[in-house]
């Protein structure tokens, strides 16, 4: 199960996903030479930047909570990620709450509504409304920044006299791989 993320015109993506747009890959495509733990490392490293920017504080339990997050490219559960900080025993509902919170308020993460789950965002230095292509297959979670589609449903909205405060877009189907048959 992997997340993988789009690098196009105007992406800002973390540094390990960047490289790999680089080098010609969609950017943090996971694969053979997909190196997960330097992917959290700097997921963990633009938010510290984020926060730091933006006068937060990053406190030890929003950066753990941020780490489960982004310990799996398929989007997690609150109750998942209480299981996970409590080791054993889940942590309190309010202290992961809070946490999740906090990072979807600084846009480190993104909730996928539709699985109530969430995911990390693979563009935390800016905001942006968030496009998701949901694999019903393998889990997957493909996180597109779409300028011309977020215009385009804005105007739509705007015709029918609807202000848009805030959209996430999530299409659901199956990713490539599941497709093809190179994923089980």
């Amino acid at each position: 199960m992997g997340r993988r993320y789009r690098a196009g015109r105007g992406f800002a993506i973390v540094p390990a996903m960047r490289q790999r747009a680089r080098d010609g890959g969609a950017a943090g495509r996971t694969g053979p030479g997909h190196d997960h733990d330097l992917c959290i490392a700097d997921a963990l490293e633009a938010a510290a930047r984020v926060c730091a920017a933006r006068g937060q504080r990053l406190t030890p339990i929003r950066r753990r909570v941020l780490e489960l997050v982004w310990q799996s490219h398929s989007p997690i559960g609150a109750y998942e990620i209480m299981r996970r900080l409590g080791q054993g025993r889940p942590a309190a509902p309010p202290t992961v709450y809070r946490a999740l919170d906090f990072l979807v308020a600084q846009h480190l993460v993104h909730r996928i509504n539709s699985r109530n789950a969430f995911i990390g965002c693979a563009y935390p230095e800016r905001q942006h409304d968030a496009c998701f292509l949901l694999c019903e297959n393998c889990g997957s979670a493909d996180e597109l920044s779409d300028a011309a589609l977020l215009r385009a449903l804005a105007e739509v909205a705007d015709s029918h006299g609807f202000a848009v405060t805030q959209q996430t877009v999530e299409l659901r189907g199956r990713c490539r791989q599941c497709r093809d048959g190179s994923r089980a």
